[in-house]
């Protein structure tokens, strides 16, 4: 079974309030098997006209698991803290490659 990839494109206007649902959503992840690949950091566009201000990529072991993190009651609830906070938060779940045997 492939796993998913979970990627954001976000301009954070308020990082005290950002930082509350950053302390809290990495749990949310790593209860359904996620793990963050990217999370901010150093980027350049080096082809088209794409410039985020702030990307992140997550690793799901399946596009279920992604969609049941999604879903979940608690990270609603934990999504909650980042309304106001941003400018835009783009979020897009994507099927990786099922990786040779």
């Amino acid at each position: 079974m492939p796993v998913a990839y979970l990627i954001v494109e976000m301009n954070i206007t308020d990082m005290d309030q950002y930082k509350q649902y950053m302390a809290e959503a990495p749990a949310s992840v790593k209860a359904f098997g996620g793990e963050y690949l990217v999370r901010g950091g150093k980027q350049e566009t080096l082809e088209g006209d794409w410039t985020p201000h702030r990307v992140a990529v997550l690793r799901f072991p399946s596009y279920d698991k992604a969609k049941a993190f999604y879903d979940d009651a608690h990270y609603k609830q934990v999504r909650q803290k980042r309304v106001g906070a941003t400018e835009y938060f783009n979020m897009v779940l994507v099927e990786g490659v099922a990786a040779p045997v």
